[in-house]
């Protein structure tokens, strides 16, 4: 499959990677393939040095390609054509319609509304699919940015789970219309 076309914000543009660069980015550590053809650069090696979400997202596109639809992209910063992080969100909508977003900023951009920036892009993009019918993110209780990140868009903490890697995680969901009747539909 090949990839969609980028998500714009007012400041980024959140361009998908293609399953076959996708994978080849993970197993070669190579982003050239990927970049070919786009006026972008990756000068902090994102998903290349700290791969970050494909360790968990190639298997997956790896067995169905058809789910790197909800997965991996580059955030872009347009002014600079810099990439200076990654979103993704962790699988198709699970039998409820629901849907987990994870994401990475680069330290040198951080406190900058970015995260802010692509988590609404990308949010306003899958509430588009009428099969989405709530928003998840979780978040270790000591990640206080990403704490302050989530309220900011004011899901509600809806409970604790143990994740295998992470340890406990804050889980904080919002439903379809509660999303759009806060942040609307872009």
């Amino acid at each position: 499959m090949s990839s969609q076309a980028p998500i714009s914000t007012p400041r980024l543009d959140l361009h998908h990677i293609s399953a076959a660069n996708l994978i080849a980015l993970f197993e070669a550590k190579d982003d050239a393939p990927a970049l070919r053809g786009l006026e972008i650069h990756n000068p902090h090696r994102v998903l290349i040095d700290f791969p970050g979400p494909l360790h968990w997202r190639v298997p997956q596109v790896k067995q169905d390609p058809g789910v790197n639809q909800w997965f991996v992209r580059w955030i872009v910063l347009r002014a600079s054509k810099t990439i200076i992080g990654s979103i993704s969100f962790h699988g198709p909508p699970d039998a409820q319609g629901m849907m987990e977003i994870g994401l990475g900023i680069e330290p040198p951009y951080h406190n900058q509304g970015f995260a802010k920036e692509a988590l609404l892009g990308m949010w306003r993009w899958v509430v588009a699919h009428p099969q989405v019918k709530r928003l998840r993110y979780t978040v270790s209780p000591s990640n206080l940015p990403s704490i302050a990140l989530i309220r900011y868009f004011q899901f509600p903490l809806v409970g604790t789970q143990m994740d295998e890697v992470d340890g406990i995680e804050e889980i904080y969901e919002i439903d379809r219309e509660g999303f759009l009747a806060l942040w609307g539909a872009g």
